[in-house]
């Protein structure tokens, strides 16, 4: 059996930690619009993964972090659809300088610390598996949306 090879999308997510609690946007796109998330964002051609994470979260909410203090904690390989795949690559930050400020009021409806014991209802899927897999330490990969 040969196929294509595949070309997935390649994500970053960071889950900001102060203590127990965790930064979350709130979409304000069409995909996911009021549902909630980490900061995230496709990694760039020729962009290392952590300087990809970083910028992101930079872009996202003002939050600045050296990549050099990002941890791998989990990847999520997503099926989007019969088309498109993701692979989510999620970080730890818990050294990171400045305040969270909603810098894509276009895209982002809010950002809002929430404790790992009382997270968001809804939370978008696909991170919510790297999240969890982080959380209850479940090991480094998950599979999401595969049948």
């Amino acid at each position: 059996m040969s196929g294509q090879p595949a070309a997935p999308v390649i994500d970053t997510h960071v889950i900001l930690r102060d203590g127990d609690k965790i930064l979350f946007s709130q979409r304000g796109g069409p995909y996911g619009y009021g549902r909630w998330h980490m900061p995230s964002g496709k990694l760039d051609q020729g962009e290392p993964l952590p300087a990809g994470a970083a910028r992101e979260l930079f872009e996202e909410t003002g939050i600045t972090v050296d990549p050099d203090n990002l941890r791998l904690v989990h990847v999520v390989h997503h099926r989007q659809d019969d088309e498109a795949e993701r692979i989510g690559f999620f970080f730890e930050a818990t050294d990171w300088q400045g305040e969270s400020v909603n810098r894509e009021p276009d895209k982002c409806l809010a950002l809002t610390w929430f404790t790992v014991h009382e997270l968001p209802d809804d939370i978008i899927e696909y991170p919510k598996a790297g999240l969890r897999g982080y959380l209850d330490e479940t090991g480094p990969f998950a599979g999401h949306n595969w049948e």
